[in-house]
């Protein structure tokens, strides 16, 4: 997460209220102790500071036989590719089958879901940028002729000065086993794409 994004305090909260009550009760182990958000922050989501900071992370926490490191949750596929570079470089994997820790990721970056289909990566969460282009025109279209537009939630997003009513649309998590129905079925990425890595 980037402490210079606000969005990154959402991700973040998101995921230690789900994650919190594994800790408290000892079924996850954070062996660096490091929870806190200005702690786990990478500046500007730089793929070269998560890769520098995971390993430094393995030399300080998991090396000398401790028991080995079982998962990363990342917020962001670029911070999950410097984490798997970190990680492959320590030793670990090369894939998922060969013992690479789970590494999650979100924003279904072509490199990633190579990664993924390739065994790498463990997941990401894909938002269909075409979902969001099409609300945004509903939007700006409802706007435009005198109307308020549609929210479904108005109680998330505080910014400080107020609650502003969003709408949030639905995401999907994507795994090995989906790239096919929603990626490459869905025309978001060709097969060819996903299997050199690179958007056309």
């Amino acid at each position: 997460m980037a402490p210079d994004d606000n969005n990154a305090g959402f991700f973040f909260n998101g995921a230690m209220d789900t994650l919190k009550p594994f800790i408290d009760d000892g079924t996850l182990v954070v062996k660096s102790g490091q929870t806190a958000f200005d702690t786990v922050a990478t500046l500007r989501w730089s793929q070269e500071a998560a890769q520098k900071r995971m390993e430094d992370l393995i030399t300080s926490t998991y090396g000398g036989g401790s028991e080995p490191l079982a998962g990363v949750l990342s917020p962001f596929d670029g911070i999950s590719r410097g984490i798997i570079t970190a990680l492959q470089g320590a030793g670990y994997g090369p894939t998922l089958a060969d013992g690479l820790p789970v590494v999650t990721g979100q924003d279904a970056e072509i490199a990633s879901v190579k990664l993924i289909a390739d065994g790498i990566q463990h997941s990401t969460i894909f938002k269909d940028t075409r979902t969001l282009a099409a609300q945004a025109v509903t939007v700006v279209s409802t706007i435009a002729a005198g109307g308020t537009p549609v929210a479904n939630d108005t109680t998330t997003y505080d910014n400080g000065v107020k609650v502003v009513p969003s709408y949030l649309l639905e995401v999907e998590t994507i795994f090995a086993d989906n790239i096919q129905e929603k990626i490459i079925d869905s025309g978001y990425y060709t097969e060819d794409e996903v299997r050199a890595g690179v958007a056309s």
